[in-house]
């Protein structure tokens, strides 16, 4: 397995790993328009799994100076448990550390939760909000 930089051709695959994880519920932030502004946000972090040249999971995180967080980590599910979610989240932390992150949050879900306690994560008394913005 190779962790690398997201590329435009991996677009559509990742949205098919999104969608077989239940993942895929607001594409104005999770689809192919998406994916192809964070990669081009300095600010941002998009990593992807790949095995023999095919994407099987990815991480997408942001530092913005004074803190880090991961807004989404997911694996293809034939992949799950295997240690791919792992390395990627590994592979983030050693590169947001570099960045001079102190600390990082992550957007979790319920399903999710007891991976990221595993990997010391602890849950806060916060909850996450969301507006649609108007098109332009």
């Amino acid at each position: 397995m190779r962790i690398r930089r997201f590329q435009k051709s991996d677009a559509d695959t990742l949205v098919k790993i999104l969608k077989l994880n239940k993942q895929y519920t607001y594409p104005m932030v999770e689809g192919p328009d998406s994916m192809l502004r964070v990669s081009g946000c300095s600010s941002a972090l998009f990593l992807v799994a790949e095995e023999e040249g095919f994407p099987i999971g990815f991480i997408k995180a942001v530092y913005d100076g004074s803190r880090a967080m991961i807004h989404l980590l997911s694996v293809h599910p034939e992949f799950q448990g295997k240690g791919v979610g792992s390395k990627l989240l590994d592979t983030a932390i050693s590169r947001l550390r570099r960045r001079g992150a102190p600390s990082i949050s992550v957007t979790a879900t319920e399903n999710s939760e007891g991976f990221w306690k595993k990997r010391a994560f602890e849950r806060l008394p916060v909850f996450l909000m969301l507006k649609e913005l108007d098109k332009p």
